[in-house]
């Protein structure tokens, strides 16, 4: 996970401001506040975040994110934050800006080619690691990075390792507790800081 809460915003800011990209934005921001897997959210099409119909909600951003994760066949609903809706807005209004009307069929992270195809793993692993050259962050980071970076930082705002565990769709805790990151130095911070 990135832990550093500094490198996290470089790596945030890197498609935003100093490399302006609204979809690779978008990727990075819902990757690090969703927990899904990469292939998850390259499934995702406009309908899954979209009211795009005719009823009273057109044009309103969905409250949640329902999937059917492809690695488990589990059942997932994702709260869309403020950062998913203000980047998926962001990268809408740049496709309205480009004469494209997304519909809800429509893969939200496509290719430059007009098809209507998700980039491929690869492409959103080259997009993470340009953001992360960028950071100069240590380390390998992959797509997986953003997976277990929201892990860590719930973690450390005090959501509970069994709750996480059920985010994931963990089977076991000591796969959350890998996903987390937990190292020596934290378990010296829990003895530093209890004075009993």
């Amino acid at each position: 996970p990135i832990k550093s809460t500094e490198d996290l915003q470089k790596i945030k800011a890197y498609y935003k401001t100093v490399h302006p990209h609204p979809r690779n934005y978008l990727l990075i921001i819902t990757g690090l506040n969703t927990a899904l897997r990469i292939s998850d959210i390259l499934s995702l099409k406009w309908g899954d975040v979209y009211e795009l119909g005719t009823g009273a909600g057109k044009g309103q951003i969905k409250m949640h994110i329902y999937i059917k994760e492809k690695k488990t066949g589990k059942d997932a609903c994702i709260f869309i934050n403020q950062n998913i809706k203000d980047a998926l807005h962001a990268y809408y209004q740049s496709l309205l800006e480009q004469k494209e009307q997304p519909q809800a069929e429509d893969f939200i992270f496509t290719g430059q080619k007009g098809e209507n195809l998700p980039i491929t793993r690869v492409q959103a692993f080259r997009i993470i690691k340009e953001a992360a050259k960028y950071c100069d962050l240590e380390g390998t980071i992959s797509c997986h990075s953003l997976r277990k970076t929201f892990g860590y930082h719930a973690w450390k705002q005090g959501t509970s390792p069994a709750l996480l565990m059920h985010i994931y769709h963990h089977s076991s805790y000591q796969v959350t507790k890998c996903y987390l990151g937990i190292d020596q130095d934290e378990q010296d911070l829990v003895f530093q800081n209890i004075m009993l």
